[in-house]
C-alpha cells in the first residue's frame, strides 16, 4: 500500500512541477485565451509604488502590453507607435498599460526615450507573465542584460510580446501573442480591433 501511495505522490509531484515549468521556447507557452480573466497581480510604477492590476484594470477598459524591455529595439518602435495612437485609443474608451520585466528606474527612461504618456509597470520578478502563460525561459545572450534591467530580480524570463484587450472585469476580450519578437501589432490594426469591441 505504501509503495502504491508513493508511486501517486510521485506522479502527482511530477504533473504539478511540468504545470509550474516555464517552458524553454517562446513556441512553446500557453497563454491566457480570449474570454478568461486576467490574474491579479501587484506591480510596481515608474515611481516605485505598488500598483494593483485589477484596481488599474477595474477603472476603464484597458490595452494591456507585453513588452521585452526598454532594452528591446522592436519595444521601443512599438511602444513609440502605441503613443502616437493613444489619443484615438483612449476616444474610443480605452486606457493603455504596458508591462515589462524592467525594474522601476528603467521604465522611467523608457518613457522618456519613447516619449510615453501612458503606464508604465514593471514585473521585474515574473510572476504576472508565468501567470498569463506567456513566460519562458531567456536565451543563454540575453540573461545579462534581463538581469541588468531588472536590477538583479529576473536572472532568466523573457515575455513572449503580447496585447491583451479586457473589460474593467478583467475579461480578454481580445489577444495577440507573438512568439516571433519582431512581429507586433500594428497601431492601425489594434485601433480597427478596438473599434469592431466598441
Amino acid at each position: 500500500m505504501k509503495k502504491v501511495l508513493f508511486i501517486l505522490f510521485a506522479a502527482f509531484s511530477t504533473a504539478a512541477n511540468a504545470q509550474n515549468a516555464v517552458p524553454k521556447s517562446a513556441t512553446d507557452i500557453a497563454p491566457l485565451l480570449i474570454g478568461e480573466k486576467i490574474p491579479n497581480s501587484i506591480l510596481k510604477s515608474s515611481e516605485n509604488a505598488t500598483v494593483s492590476l485589477s484596481d488599474v484594470v477595474s477603472k476603464k477598459k484597458t490595452v494591456l502590453v507585453f513588452y521585452r524591455g526598454g532594452w528591446c529595439p522592436y519595444c521601443n518602435l512599438h511602444l513609440s507607435a502605441l503613443a502616437e495612437a493613444e489619443k484615438q485609443i483612449l476616444d474610443l474608451g480605452y486606457q493603455i498599460v504596458a508591462i515589462s520585466p524592467d525594474s522601476p528606474e528603467n521604465l522611467r527612461s523608457t518613457a522618456e526615450i519613447d516619449k510615453v504618456q501612458y503606464m508604465l509597470l514593471s514585473d521585474a520578478n515574473g510572476v504576472l507573465i508565468k501567470e498569463f502563460g506567456i513566460a519562458f525561459e531567456a536565451p543563454e545572450n540575453y540573461k545579462s542584460v534581463i538581469n541588468v534591467h531588472s536590477n538583479g530580480m529576473n536572472t532568466s524570463l523573457l515575455p513572449v510580446p503580447s496585447v491583451f484587450v479586457v473589460n474593467t472585469n478583467g475579461d480578454i476580450l481580445f489577444e495577440y501573442v507573438s512568439p516571433d519578437f519582431k512581429h507586433r501589432i500594428t497601431a492601425e490594426l489594434l485601433v480597427s480591433v478596438l473599434k469592431t469591441l466598441k
